[in-house]
């Protein structure tokens, strides 16, 4: 087994980059995790130890014959365009977020993972959306998963009480 700490460094990759790929497979889920294991596609068994979680196209071994990249499988999403005025993507954002859920926020769309619960919300409120199948990259925030609906700024996550001014 080989144990992976972090990735290759991007001058380390750049440098394998046209040696032939071995993908190893990973599931969003597990791919978030600190330890995990998991085998490439040639049957060569990993270790992970990572402090950051890796990512989709990571090089994180390479041989003198092949590299092995992060390939993470593709999941049933809901896929909501954004091409209306301001206040349809302010309700999109709100039914999306109200129930929870991460993005993946893009330029034309918005990507969340398909639910039930969440094709009948925006079934509600009268928002198109198509299913589909891909890579599924939340936010970098998304894994702040805690927080209050108590009143007052410290209980949201990215918003700080303005500093005491003369004091």
């Amino acid at each position: 087994m080989i144990l992976i700490k972090t990735p290759l460094p991007a001058a380390e990759a750049a440098a394998v980059r046209a040696r032939p790929e071995t993908a190893i497979r990973v599931d969003r889920q597990k791919l978030a995790r600190r330890l995990w294991r998991g085998a490439a596609d040639d049957g060569l068994d990993f270790g992970f130890e990572v402090e950051t979680p890796l990512r989709h196209g990571d090089v994180v071994w390479a041989t003198p014959a092949t590299r092995y990249v992060i390939r993470q499988s593709a999941e049933p999403l809901l896929e909501i365009a954004i091409d209306g005025p301001p206040d349809q993507a302010a309700v999109i954002g709100w039914a999306v977020g109200n129930m929870h859920f991460v993005i993946e926020a893009q330029e034309r769309r918005l990507l969340a993972p398909d639910d039930s619960g969440l094709r009948q919300a925006l079934d509600r409120i009268g928002i198109a959306y198509c299913a589909v199948s891909g890579v599924f990259q939340p936010h970098r925030f998304a894994s702040i998963v805690g927080h209050s609906h108590a009143p007052g700024p410290e209980a949201h996550p990215f918003i700080r009480p303005p500093a005491a001014h003369g004091r």
